[in-house]
């Protein structure tokens, strides 16, 4: 599926020993992940289980408690590589008093694009994202679907190499997020290195590699086909619970046995 991918170069993205800290829930445990060029790498599991964490990790938006995120070979946070990347969080930060337009010319001269081509970029991406007719409009009067898909065209307006995209299809339609991953598709045998987190599993099918977050740790990793046969599954979903409850045991396991000591 990635014939172009060789996984011997550096990744794009590498985590290594990432752990983090709430309170007393413990978001990222320790979390070991690659990401290459040339794939579409999607992180599964519950609410909870440590996604967005990770992926604000890798952007450098969240500190680890030890361990590190790098991105081409950069630790994180590092400005010189911010223009490379590309990142789409569950809340937008859009300004709700330029119209939709404005908005992607704004992202785009900050990643230093001249007007013209930032103007040019931007119309391309309204038509993909589907809001022609209404990129006059100010963001302040869009639908929270439309916000999200503006949101996922900013991640894109300067063409980054890797892709940082968290849950991008919720409120999408259905056909427009056929059309998201159809696009996902191109820029990853393009080049660019993409991590998605989804709940949707025929999303997950779609990626080339999946990791199964789980209590902030990877629990199963591979491709969808490879994970399904490593669980003797037909389901990914099956995957998660096998996985999960697996997981479950032996915390509990752990856990009697530091009460009998």
């Amino acid at each position: 599926m990635l014939p172009s991918m060789d996984m011997t170069e550096r990744p794009a993205a590498r985590t290594t020993g990432l752990k983090k800290r709430f309170g007393k829930v413990q978001a990222l445990d320790g979390l070991d992940l690659e990401i290459h060029s040339g794939e579409i790498l999607g992180l599964i599991g519950p609410s909870g289980s440590g996604k967005t964490s990770l992926a604000r990790a890798v952007v450098g938006l969240l500190t680890p408690d030890s361990g590190k995120a790098e991105v081409f070979g950069e630790a994180m946070p590092s400005r010189k590589v911010l223009s490379r990347v590309g990142y789409m969080a569950q809340a937008d930060a859009l300004y709700d008093d330029l119209d939709g337009l404005g908005n992607l010319c704004y992202f785009a001269a900050l990643q230093g694009m001249d007007r013209r081509d930032a103007k040019r970029r931007a119309e391309v991406l309204v038509d993909f994202v589907g809001l022609r007719g209404h990129e006059k409009r100010r963001v302040r009067d869009y639908s929270g679907g439309m916000r999200k898909r503006l949101s996922l065209a900013v991640a894109l307006v300067h063409e980054p190499e890797l892709i940082v995209l968290d849950e991008p299809t919720v409120g999408v339609d259905p056909r427009l997020r056929l059309r998201f991953w159809e696009e996902f598709r191109r820029l990853a045998s393009d080049g660019a290195a993409i991590l998605a987190t989804t709940h949707v599993m025929d999303e997950a099918e779609r990626c080339d590699r999946l990791a199964l977050v789980f209590e902030g740790r990877v629990i199963a990793e591979g491709s969808p086909d490879g994970i399904r046969a490593s669980f003797g599954v037909k389901e990914l979903e099956e995957v998660f619970l096998i996985a999960a409850a697996g997981t479950a045991s032996a915390d509990d396991a752990a856990s009697d046995g530091r009460s009998e000591a």
